[in-house]
């Protein structure tokens, strides 16, 4: 028998930013970016697993905003202009740098990264990046699992029971809607638990979900086996906890992988290095951005930076996953014997390989296939399939959790953000009460009316703006975001119950959130 299973779960999100209403918006790059630096090279990462017959299995989530946004013909038009206006950039650095070989050789990689990505997308996809994905799964190498909603951080909303309700449900209603079945396994925003939302979950039918470690190690009683096997909820749906040791090595400020001085470094980019006027002559944005072109490794601290070498990177990331298996193998050496098939569970922002972390997706291959040279010592396995070969007798009610910062809510409730949760919570009650009042039959304008106000206030409860209040990142954009929501939800509000409906207004609205074509507002109830 193997020594024991590796779960390894990409948890892939991004609030939705869409603005029809502008020719051009800034904050629609960090779709852009997401795609090209990590979507496609993920999905080129599976095709090759899956034609060189590597064994292996990966579970991913892809939130409801995410698959929105992904599928919307506006943002897929937008990214392709992006697209075109990269490469076009990336030509003309190849021409500037012409006296400057090594940053030529950057330039021209990038090039051919991007016609090449443009193909991909366009030519060979026909801008399908969900059923790619789809493909993957029905080959039986990736599980996808749900999400809430709009990535609500559920513990903060509980004020309003129903609004936890109808982030849980109506994520699992996209799930279907999206990928034609039932999911199994949800994603909790953040990891964030707290006691009682199995129950929600178990409602919706979900089997199983993760949680930060200290969630399960603190939960009542404490778990027979640690970390390294699900237990039941009092409710029913299993829980996985996430490995602390195993994410440290990745995540890690001091130690972590993508810091190491030969990768390639995020924050030097040429976007913001030289003019605007030379870098998006085509755009009316002028304000620095990313541009995706980054010609600097990391280098060591206090050193001048230099310049990015692609061979000294790729036996950096070699190095690291052959460092990362010999972790993991020590570590179900260590669990071997037991009276219990341990289970390794190592869940990431799927944004980390190739956005933040531009060799991460090698990185991921390689250890891959390199895990797959042992696979006497190590199954990959989704939790799914795990649970249906193990099943489990323990029985424990997790403690309130996250995998944020200090391992609960902080982040999300800060006093820089703090001030927005009575707006929601009483957004939460309005539209509780006013899904009560239609329950038994409503007017196809009214029907409208109520989709949207369930548009809004989702959208509203997205917990990517308190995060990036207090991150001090992108601060007027979240705030701006969320009182517009707020201000948008009351106003169809108020029209609803006075029976004076603007249609121009609603109009405006379905055609700028545009997410949930079809959403339950009855889930509310």
């Amino acid at each position: 028998m193997p020594a024991g299973h590796l779960a390894l779960l990409l948890h892939a999100h991004l609030p939705f930013v869409r603005h029809p209403e502008h020719e051009e918006f800034l904050e629609e790059d960090w779709l852009f970016e997401a795609i090209t630096e990590t979507y496609i090279p993920l999905l080129n990462v599976l095709h090759r697993l899956v034609r060189d017959e590597v064994p292996f299995k990966l579970t991913m989530s892809i939130t409801p905003p995410l698959c929105a946004m992904l599928q919307d013909e506006l943002l897929q038009s937008r990214y392709l202009r992006h697209l075109d206006r990269t490469i076009s950039l990336a030509e003309r650095e190849c021409y500037r740098t012409r006296g400057e070989p090594e940053v030529q050789e950057l330039a021209r990689f990038y090039l051919d990264f991007l016609r090449s990505t443009r193909q991909q997308f366009k030519k060979e996809w026909q801008r399908d990046l969900l059923g790619r994905f789809g493909h993957f799964r029905d080959a039986g190498v990736l599980e996808i699992i749900a999400s809430a909603a709009t990535h609500g951080l559920l513990p903060l909303l509980a004020q309003s029971p129903e609004a936890v309700r109808a982030q849980v449900l109506i994520g699992c209603d996209a799930y279907r809607d999206t990928f034609g079945t039932d999911p199994a396994g949800f994603w909790l925003p953040e990891c964030a638990y707290a006691p009682g939302l199995d129950r929600v979950l178990q409602e919706a039918n979900v089997r199983w979900f993760v949680i930060d470690a200290h969630g399960l190690m603190f939960g009542n009683p404490p778990p027979r086996h640690a970390i390294y096997s699900p237990c039941f909820t009092p409710a029913g749906p299993a829980v996985f906890a996430r490995d602390a040791e195993s994410s440290r090595q990745v995540w890690s400020a001091e130690s972590g992988y993508p810091g190491d001085p030969a990768y390639r470094d995020f924050y030097r980019d040429i976007g913001f290095d030289l003019a605007a006027d030379y870098v998006s002559p085509e755009s009316a944005i002028r304000t620095p951005r990313f541009t995706g072109l980054k010609y600097y490794r990391i280098t060591g601290r206090g050193e001048e930076k230099q310049t990015y070498n692609r061979a000294w990177a790729e036996a950096a990331a070699n190095a690291h996953a052959e460092h990362f298996l010999e972790s993991r193998r020590r570590q179900l050496q260590k669990l071997a014997g037991h009276a219990f098939n341990p289970i390794i569970t190592i869940p990431f922002d799927a944004e980390l390989f190739g956005h933040w972390w531009f060799e991460g997706p090698q990185f991921l291959e390689l250890f891959v296939r390199k895990a797959a040279a042992h696979s006497n010592e190590i199954v990959f396995s989704a939790p799914s399939e795990y649970l249906a070969a193990n099943p489990t007798q323990d029985v424990v009610e997790p403690s309130a959790s996250s995998w944020g910062d200090k391992g609960y809510w902080g982040v999300w409730l800060d006093p820089s953000n703090a001030w927005i949760y009575p707006h929601l919570h009483e957004a939460g009650r309005r539209m509780t009460d006013i899904a009560r009042m239609h329950a038994c039959g409503t007017t196809p304008t009214n029907d409208r009316m109520l989709k949207q106000l369930t548009r809004e206030l989702l959208l509203a409860q997205s917990s990517d703006w308190a995060f990036l209040m207090r991150s001090g990142t992108a601060t007027s954009y979240a705030t701006k975001r969320t009182t517009d929501h707020i201000a948008r939800f009351n106003t169809l509000y108020e029209q609803l119950q006075s029976g004076i409906i603007d249609e121009g207004f609603l109009s405006d609205c379905e055609s700028r959130d545009n997410l949930f074509a079809a959403v339950n507002w009855r889930r509310y109830l």
